[in-house]
């Protein structure tokens, strides 16, 4: 992909920054908290885990209007998906009361491709994966009108390889695969209708997210 200008960065950034419509700072939960006995970095791997379980084109990141929101979610974490390009998204969904949401503001997946020569392994995988998010342009996350600010320490890295393909169903083994990004955990919102608004921009790489999230 052709990397971004600054120009197209910077409309881009203030693209991501319209339309949101109250929530406490206190929702963010900090990059290093664990949540339900796993770090947020563990988070990421079953985020990806999660994502790559769908075929393609039935997948929530895949969804233009959020009727998969609720798809092979269980526990108490549920994930919000990113986007495949760059067009920005808009999605609405209902979400259960007393649930965490973890999402990636932007981030990147590295796993072997059929036929590599040679196969990748573990080290050059998570090497690619850190190269790839380490120029990050942009990150935004806004929740009811409440802007938040340094989410560069949100940034996560797998800690070993992972097999990205053990919740696909039935599952195949992609392995050594290594992800790297920024993500955030929130603790569970109040009741109510909440809009989060979540991106960032990497050199060739944007993310434009939209939520209205119904929570009952």
């Amino acid at each position: 992909m052709k990397p971004f200008t600054i120009r197209g960065t910077a409309a881009f950034v203030c693209l991501l920054l319209l339309g949101t419509a109250r929530a406490d700072k206190a929702v963010l939960v900090p990059p290093g908290e664990a949540i339900a006995g796993r770090t947020q970095a563990e988070w990421s791997v079953a985020w990806w885990q999660w994502a790559r379980s769908f075929e393609r084109d039935s997948s929530p990141v895949a969804d233009r209007t959020g009727a998969l929101c609720s798809a092979r979610q269980s526990g108490d974490v549920w994930f919000l998906a990113g986007t495949y390009g760059t067009r920005r998204t808009i999605r609405a969904c209902k979400v259960p009361a007393g649930k965490h949401l973890f999402f990636p503001l932007i981030n990147y997946v590295v796993y072997p491709r059929p036929g590599a020569v040679p196969p990748p392994n573990c080290m050059s995988v998570m090497s690619e994966a850190a190269v790839s998010t380490d120029d990050v342009a942009a990150l935004i996350l806004d929740i009811d009108d409440t802007r938040f600010h340094e989410l560069a320490s949100h940034r996560q890295a797998t800690r070993q390889c992972f097999d990205l393909g053990a919740a696909a169903q039935p599952p195949r083994r992609v392995y050594p695969s290594a992800a790297n990004g920024y993500y955030v955990m929130l603790r569970p919102l109040p009741p109510g209708r909440h809009v989060v608004n979540f991106g960032g921009a990497l050199p060739g790489m944007l993310q434009a997210v939209t939520y209205t999230l119904d929570v009952e």
